[in-house]
């Protein structure tokens, strides 16, 4: 598989594909991280930005939009939900008593030979085991 920089989470996905208007700084930026840095994804995140994006965001997106969005995401590394990234995500949820699906996302970082995480639903600058959590959002509220 081929190495990656940063794992986007799905929030950075996410509000790349909002139209909601006070969410345009979020949009902006999550635009800006897709076009410069050297990213890959996993299959959950996939999945999950699926999921959000059609059925639980206050205005849902198309589900067609949602699939050619995702599609262009698709020429980036993407890591495979195995039965290895499962061991290695129970491993990081039992060793950081954090959630399996964040535990997942990690995994797949650590997969992708990724030193970052771009997400807004961990701790900000915490380590996990060589692998950073950055907040590319803070100080935008």
């Amino acid at each position: 598989m081929p190495a990656a920089d940063v794992l986007l989470d799905s929030n950075v996905l996410l509000y790349a594909l909002s139209d909601a208007p006070a969410e345009r700084a979020r949009r902006d930026r999550a635009a800006d991280l897709i076009a410069t840095e050297d990213f890959g994804t996993s299959y959950q995140v996939l999945m999950e930005t699926w999921v959000v994006a059609t059925r639980k965001m206050e205005r849902p997106v198309p589900a067609i939009k949602v699939s050619a969005f995702l599609e262009r995401i698709l020429i980036f590394p993407c890591v495979p939900g195995t039965d290895g990234l499962y061991r290695q995500a129970f491993r990081l949820a039992d060793r950081y008593r954090i959630h399996p699906y964040d535990a997942a996302i990690l995994a797949a970082a650590h997969e992708l030979g990724a030193r970052r995480v771009l997400s807004q639903d961990f701790n900000d600058g915490q380590d996990y085991g060589g692998v950073t959590v950055v907040n590319p959002f803070r100080g935008l509220d």
